[in-house]
């Protein structure tokens, strides 16, 4: 891109190609700080929990029975 932007005679066609080389030359740079972190990231929505909790179902309460054993207590 240098060589593009030393070749070019638009001045702003030239000062486009500046930008864009100093624009690759500093994207090199952070590769190169961006290589030596050990960084992960993990997305939540991709990246779940190996373990999963078991979910407990809780008991509806039944309905008491009449006193002859049977749940219809007709008069």
């Amino acid at each position: 891109m240098a060589a593009l932007a030393r070749a070019e005679q638009d001045p702003f066609q030239k000062a486009e190609y500046e930008r864009l080389s100093l624009s690759y030359l500093r994207l090199a740079e952070q590769a190169d700080r961006n290589s030596q972190n050990d960084v992960v990231w993990f997305d939540p929505l991709i990246d779940k929990p190996t373990t999963q909790r078991q979910v407990q179902q809780q008991q509806q309460p039944q309905p008491k029975e009449g006193k002859s054993g049977d749940k219809s207590n007709v008069s």
